[in-house]
């Protein structure tokens, strides 16, 4: 298991940003987000063991680790290999709309084969990551369902063909 943190980290390990908090809650300290870095290893490792990481008790990292859960800062997950669980196709879909972006990207994130949709700035209005069983399915989800949605003017997919990195740091490492 990872997890997936939504926290940063200035080139000052003691110090905190809070750029990204925009849900309201205080920046981070430094050993929230080396408690997050710890779970980022290993979604696994025991409590015990991250406060020895971080100079604090089981009982106080128990505690920390839930009040980031519930503040929406961090969930842990599992997190597979789609070759290794039946999806044999993966692709980036890049999807250039009419007008606002918004609703293109919910009706996206409502399909069960979008892993990852983002509005961006560039090329492409939306990224949609995909995972397919095989070509066929990566067909019909582009053709027939993105392809397909009110103001969608244009696609382009790009087909993974291998997986040469993909973490789950993110927020976390120094910059």
């Amino acid at each position: 298991m990872h997890s997936g943190a939504v926290a940063s980290r200035s080139a000052d390990p003691g110090e905190s940003r809070d750029a990204r908090n925009r849900n309201g809650n205080p920046p981070l300290d430094a050993v929230s987000l080396a408690i997050i870095e710890q779970l980022q290893e290993d979604g696994r490792r025991p409590y015990a063991a991250i406060g020895k990481a971080v100079g604090l008790s089981e009982a106080a990292v128990r505690q920390r680790v839930q009040k980031l859960h519930d503040q929406g800062v961090m969930r842990i997950v599992a997190v597979t290999d789609p070759l290794t669980v039946g999806f044999h196709r993966q692709a980036m879909v890049g999807i250039n709309v009419d007008g606002d972006p918004e609703p293109v990207a919910e009706a996206l994130t409502a399909l069960p084969e979008a892993e990852y949709v983002v509005m961006t700035a560039g090329s492409f209005d939306l990224l949609a990551e995909v995972v397919c069983e095989d070509d066929e399915h990566l067909l019909e989800v582009v053709n027939r369902r993105i392809r397909a949605l009110p103001g969608v003017r244009s696609t382009e997919s790009f087909v993974c063909l291998k997986l040469k990195k993909q973490t789950h740091m993110r927020g976390t490492r120094q910059q």
